[in-house]
């Protein structure tokens, strides 16, 4: 049965952040996954999960600036002594919440950029992080994330995801599969997920295209879901959805994945 992580960052924008806690395990949820917690004290948010019996995902690695429009600094050269404090940070909180699961945006790259230095940085910076993060038993994650939202941004495809991750080599480095992204860039999700199954760290949902609950639009995630079970992962999937109209009444699609459901 899947088990499931509210995403607090699009979800539950109804309550205040540290609030959205609470509200996310009334619903039923085991496990909650960020953006970025670093806008507050990790003993505040250890507090907050273990208050309302919660694990916690995944959260993201700090990405830059931003505020200022930037979307990670993985791939960025020039930057590598800021991503390795940065990942640094990030590997504290994780030691605190108990995290085991950290995403590293790649980050945005120009046109006019030269994309293999910006990859040859990208390697470096990940294979840096894994060997760092092994010795705190944590994975980290890359995603692929679709130009439509986030034009310029380096990595979009599952394929080259999975061979960045190859050529690093490290046990801990795998692919976040988010499916909204994935549907938009390339589709074709069922052979994705049996090709890449054993490369994958987590999984993301959200309905397509307007990024909805997963109840609506182009995607069949009943049948998606019991796929992902039927391969055997273990992980929680994050809802990282933008919910229509409030977040608790858009749960219907939730109520049969519940453990009183079940």
């Amino acid at each position: 049965m899947p088990r499931f992580a509210a995403n607090l960052t699009m979800m539950y924008n109804e309550h205040a952040f540290p609030d959205r806690f609470a509200a996310a395990a009334k619903d039923g949820f085991e496990a909650v996954e960020y953006l970025f917690p670093y806008d507050f004290r990790a003993g505040e948010l250890k507090a907050r999960l273990d208050a309302n019996g919660l694990t916690q995902a995944l959260f993201n690695a700090p990405p830059g600036d931003w505020a200022g429009g930037e979307r990670g600094i993985a791939s960025l050269p020039g930057r590598e002594d800021e991503f390795r404090r940065g990942f640094d940070t990030a590997l504290e909180y994780a030691r605190v919440l108990g995290n085991r699961k950290v995403h590293v945006m790649a980050g945005l790259i120009g046109a006019d950029q030269p994309r293999a230095k910006h990859r040859e940085v990208y390697l470096k910076n990940l294979a840096h992080a894994a060997q760092t993060a092994q010795a705190e038993n944590v994975m980290v994650v890359i995603e692929p994330i679709n130009t439509r939202d986030m034009p310029g941004f380096f990595l979009n495809r599952q394929d080259d995801a999975q061979a960045i991750c190859a050529e690093v080599g490290a046990p801990n480095l795998k692919v976040q599969f988010d499916c909204y992204h994935c549907q938009i860039v390339e589709g074709d999700l069922a052979v994705k997920l049996k090709r890449d199954m054993a490369g994958i760290g987590h999984i993301q949902i959200a309905g397509v295209p307007e990024r909805h609950e997963p109840d609506l639009g182009e995607l069949n995630y009943p049948y998606l879901l019991e796929l992902i079970d039927s391969l055997g992962y273990d992980g929680y999937i994050g809802c990282e959805y933008r919910p229509r109209a409030g977040t608790s009444t858009g749960l219907g699609w939730l109520k049969p994945y519940l453990p009183a459901a079940r």
